[in-house]
């Protein structure tokens, strides 16, 4: 048996034993990241969870309707430009680039 990549929880959706939104990685995934970027990105997350969190949005797309891309006011595709951060040191967080 599989495990299950995604839970909802209280109408959002989440991968599961994380509080990593599904949308968070659907918004990353869209802007251009790779599932390996996205995993170094979220330490908490494998590359597992991340191909199967993108799995899950590409077959229940109807279900998890409320998850799509970032659109700005003219329906246009926008950039995202702090997708995510990652703690790299005892020193603070750091952007997914690397940069402070």
């Amino acid at each position: 048996m599989r495990p299950p990549y995604v839970d909802q929880q209280e109408g959002a959706y989440y991968v599961s034993g994380t509080r990593v939104s599904l949308d968070s990685i659907v918004y990353a995934f869209v802007g251009g990241q790779t599932a390996e970027s996205i995993a170094q990105a979220f330490l908490v997350l494998s590359l597992e969870q991340v191909y199967g969190a993108i799995t899950f949005y590409l077959a229940h797309r109807e279900e998890a309707s409320g998850v799509s891309p970032v659109r700005s006011g003219s329906g246009r595709r926008t950039a995202i430009l702090s997708p995510c951060l990652r703690r790299t040191s005892s020193r603070g967080w750091r952007g997914a680039t690397g940069s402070p």
